[in-house]
């Protein structure tokens, strides 16, 4: 049994106006495969067994519809529900079934930004699809917020979420498993989605998938490089929505007997890229990753319990 309260990353769903027909982009160039429909809604799967990876919401606003966890049992359902409940956290109702496509067991928070996370176990799985040089899943979801701080210390108490490491003052990087960061929290002026990172399973397939978007005229916004925090390689691209995406692999994976957090200078370029391939990011590219405002879901908290 995992001492952790949350299992794992398994998705998020993103939503905008018209971003369902964007799903073209997905499973043409960035490798991913359509795994159901729905009337406004696009479920977009990876090569591992999880149902989805990313998913297309038509809506007026840019930004989530909701970051999903997967947890391993009921068990650990009731456990984080009963915790984060004690923890004062604005938890939307009792464990239940979820009547979505992906289905399973489970019930939903919403953070201190008003965004919805999504915790369910059973939830429906796949055969795998082994193909070569596609996502096997979402490695991380980066988020940026006016309260770096407290948000910080709301995952921590509320979801018990770790520090693995922090970028300076400006990011911090937490997991809730043994990956060196599943969410990381950037310091802006508002609430919204920074990227969202998609794990290839080796840095050969990472290298062939960023030639598969060159060969669709897509060319990275920022990379190929290597973080610092993390030590994993990045490839920035932006959607046809305007979010800005990644491809990664081999992130770190933390020994949590021995590992201790650091703060990674932002002045040193080798640390913010070990390869010195990538540059700083322009201006273009830090305005992709500040996002539109996302107000999240604030009318969900009325009546619920906090």
């Amino acid at each position: 049994m995992s001492d952790h309260l949350v299992g794992a990353l398994r998705g998020i769903v993103m939503r905008a106006p018209g971003i369902t027909a964007t799903k073209a982009f997905y499973t043409d160039s960035w490798g991913l495969d359509l795994a159901a429909e729905e009337p406004g809604t696009v479920w977009l799967r990876g090569t591992g067994t999880n149902a989805f990876l990313y998913g297309l919401k038509d809506g007026p606003v840019y930004g989530i519809d909701h970051v999903d966890f997967a947890m391993d049992d009921r068990d650990q359902v009731a456990r984080l529900h009963a915790h984060a409940t004690a923890e004062g956290a604005t938890v939307l109702g009792a464990p239940a079934a979820f009547d979505d496509w992906v289905g399973g067991w489970g019930f939903e928070i919403l953070d201190p930004d008003h965004r919805r996370l999504r915790f369910r176990a059973e939830a429906r799985s796949l055969p795998e699809a082994p193909h070569w040089a596609r996502p096997r899943k979402v490695s991380h979801v980066v988020l940026n917020t006016a309260d770096m701080e407290g948000l910080e210390a709301w995952y921590i108490r509320s979801l018990g979420f770790r520090v693995s490491d922090y970028s300076a003052d400006q990011m911090v990087f937490l997991r809730c498993a043994s990956d060196h960061h599943s969410i990381a929290l950037v310091r802006g002026h508002y609430a919204s989605v920074n990227h969202v990172a998609f794990e290839l399973p080796s840095i050969n397939e990472f290298m062939r998938s960023i030639g598969r978007m060159r060969e669709k005229g897509i060319v990275p916004t920022w990379g190929p490089g290597r973080h610092g925090p993390g030590n994993n390689p990045f490839a920035y691209f932006v959607s046809p929505s305007g979010f800005c995406i990644e491809f990664t692999s081999e992130l770190q994976q933390i020994d949590e007997a021995t590992h201790q957090a650091q703060v990674w200078p932002r002045d040193v370029p080798e640390k913010m890229d070990q390869w010195m391939t990538a540059g700083a990011p322009t201006t273009a590219q830090r305005t992709v990753m500040q996002g539109r405002p996302d107000p999240g879901f604030p009318e969900l908290a009325k009546g619920a319990k906090a």
